[in-house]
């Protein structure tokens, strides 16, 4: 599937498509939670063609975002005439942030809701959405908990949408973001249990710029205090396999003040890190 050749979408997936812009249109003025993933870039999209500018994505800026993902944020919603509002959001500043436990994303996205609550009331917006789907209902996501307790609208999931639907969705609409590589913050890569730092941050955002421009597409750099665990999609990893890349990651990676650089061989997958919670720190968090 490719941007600019046909799509095809079916009945049930053009019943969701309606079905959603009919939704949005009922939340009245609404901010959209944007990070510019393909999810929430679909859903500011979506929100924007349904109610014009009578809608605000949101950009929350903060040392966990890096800035590549920051400046394609922007520049999609440039693209596409989408009214965009960066804000900063203080996540790093709370204590029970930083300590880096199986809640850490309950926190992030509670200084997340505040802080779109306060400019919806501050402004004169009905509603505040965001991009979570029906696949992510299957892992261990408490930023879903902050979501219902401030009350923010989940549209995607409302319609029942899926992650592939959203990416046919998007190719179809002619959104480049359609193929995009699924990302998530910075501090998703730190493990558990090490605390988030700008440093730690920095070493991430620096490494995966690294992986960037070598010209790998779907990637994570797992900091693990002296070590970097490299995941890379495993349809890239033969280009991994050599002695002159072997090389390059440990020149680079141990400029940024890593001493060892692993190879995950399982290869990328979304969300690794919560393999390593105990069942007893996501059981204490439902």
């Amino acid at each position: 599937m490719a941007v600019g050749s046909p799509t095809i979408i079916t009945p049930e997936l053009s019943a969701k498509r309606d079905a959603l812009f009919a939704h949005l249109r009922s939340l009245g003025k609404l901010l959209v939670a944007y990070s510019g993933g393909v999810d929430s870039a679909y859903l500011a999209w979506a929100a924007h063609q349904a109610l014009g500018d009578r809608m605000t994505a949101v950009i929350a800026d903060s040392p966990s975002l890096a800035r590549t993902q920051l400046q394609d944020a922007l520049d999609f919603a440039a693209s596409h005439g989408i009214p965009v509002q960066t804000i900063a959001t203080h996540e790093m500043e709370k204590p029970e942030y930083q300590r880096n436990d199986a809640m850490r994303c309950f926190h992030c996205k509670d200084e997340l809701f505040t802080v779109m609550e306060a400019f919806r009331a501050a402004h004169g917006y009905d509603a505040v959405a965001y991009g979570v789907n029906l696949d992510d209902q299957g892992d261990w996501r408490p930023g879903q908990q902050a979501a219902k307790l401030h009350g923010v609208a989940a549209p995607l999931l409302e319609c029942q949408l899926t992650k592939a639907d959203i990416r046919a969705l998007a190719a179809a609409a002619g959104l480049s973001v359609w193929d995009r590589p699924a990302s998530a913050c910075l501090s998703s890569r730190i493990e558990y249990g090490r605390p988030v730092t700008r440093e730690a941050l920095a070493q991430v955002e620096k490494g995966e710029e690294v992986l960037r421009r070598l010209g790998f597409r779907q990637f994570r750099v797992r900091h693990h205090g002296e070590m970097a665990r490299l995941e890379i999609a495993r349809e890239e990893l033969p280009r991994v396999m050599t002695p002159e890349m072997f090389e390059t990651f440990s020149r680079e990676f141990r400029a940024l003040g890593f001493q060892f650089v692993a190879l995950d061989v399982e290869g990328f997958r979304s969300g690794s890190m919560n393999r390593l919670l105990p069942p007893d720190a996501i059981r204490g968090g439902r």
